[in-house]
């Protein structure tokens, strides 16, 4: 600045603010910052760009600090109540029960979580549940708080290896009687009266499927066989809008390859979208002395695919997903 310009800036100091003006302008004529003002704009705008894309990828971070948070709850709860562990027979129902509640009322508030055919999981006996995985199986978590709420059941289910290997998953895992799905083990829990769940895509299926809905099953018949073995029913099972409210990077050739060559589920998840769920059951497909573990597969197949043509307009929209909180339409109406 020249000597006549401070004089003049400091002739209009009238007040203190006046003069902190002055000096900011000076400094940055000073320190060659004309084009701050240029920066401060490109900056703004890179933040306003970049914020929504952060937050798709924190949201499914949530979900694993909710399951932390169960597990937690789960520490407290064995700790407070270790003296009676040698008494009760059913230490975990309280737990259970409290977390169901818990994981109910997050589906309701964040997806109005609706479940269609409840009735036909049985109030008593066994009956293997098979379902679409979403990128992230919210949707059966959901599902299993249902079970546990109205109808005072615990349903086992079948998780991939990897889940287990999940530091501090352990307890969680035991409590909601999660198993890694040996066929003698499943059959083991039907024949003992248990609901069983499986997903025979499962983690090909979470990571490699896409909006329009592909089931990912390959060749795979293991469940069809457990049906046979324990001679109970299977119920199909698929949730409207679950790949929009979560969506896996795993279409992506990178992350393929590193899956089929590694077994590392490492695509990223993003997403959380808080848009409608709805959890459709099919009707029971009875045990047939007649058919093979092969029909059988196949016809399960066609029972969820079934599900996923009455109730999911292909591909997905993450905004239809959205307004459907507002409306209750359903697509076969």
């Amino acid at each position: 600045m020249s000597d006549r310009e401070n004089q003049s800036c400091l002739s209009a100091a009238e007040d203190s603010l006046s003069f902190l003006v002055c000096v900011f302008h000076a400094l940055k004529k000073w320190l060659g910052l004309g084009q701050v003002e240029d920066y401060l704009s490109v900056l703004e705008y890179l933040v306003w760009v970049f914020t929504p894309l952060a937050i798709v990828f924190i949201v499914p971070f949530l979900i694993v600090i909710l399951l932390y948070l169960s597990i937690l709850f789960l520490h407290l709860y064995k700790r407070k109540n270790q003296l009676r562990e040698a008494y009760c027979n059913n230490l975990w129902d309280g737990a259970r029960k409290t977390l169901a509640t818990l994981w109910d009322g997050h589906g309701a508030i964040w997806h109005g979580y609706e479940i269609h055919g409840m009735e036909k999981i049985p109030d008593k006996g066994a009956a293997l549940i098979v379902y679409y995985h979403g990128a992230i199986p919210i949707d059966y978590y959901y599902f299993l708080a249902n079970v546990i709420i109205q109808k005072g059941r615990t349903c086992h289910s079948v998780a991939d290896h990897f889940l287990f290997k999940i530091p501090g998953f352990k307890l969680l895992l035991e409590v909601f009687s999660v198993i890694h799905g040996p066929q003698e083990e499943c059959v083991r829990a039907l024949k003992s009266g248990h609901l069983l769940g499986i997903s025979p895509g499962g983690v090909r299926e979470a990571l490699f499927s896409d909006e329009t809905y592909p089931l990912l099953w390959g060749k795979r018949k293991g469940f069809a066989q457990v049906a046979i073995d324990s001679q109970v029913p299977i119920i199909p099972m698929f949730t409207q809008n679950v790949r929009e409210g979560f969506r896996s990077l795993g279409t992506l050739k990178f992350f393929r390859w590193v899956y089929e060559k590694f077994r590392l589920p490492v695509a990223p998840v993003y997403g959380g979208f808080p848009v409608k769920f709805r959890t459709y059951l099919g009707d029971p497909i009875l045990y047939d002395a007649n058919m093979d573990a092969a029909e059988l597969a196949e016809k399960v197949q066609q029972a969820v695919q079934s599900l996923i043509d009455q109730h999911q307009k292909i591909p997905g929209s993450i905004l239809r997903a959205l307004l459907e909180r507002l409306y209750t339409r359903h697509k076969d109406e």
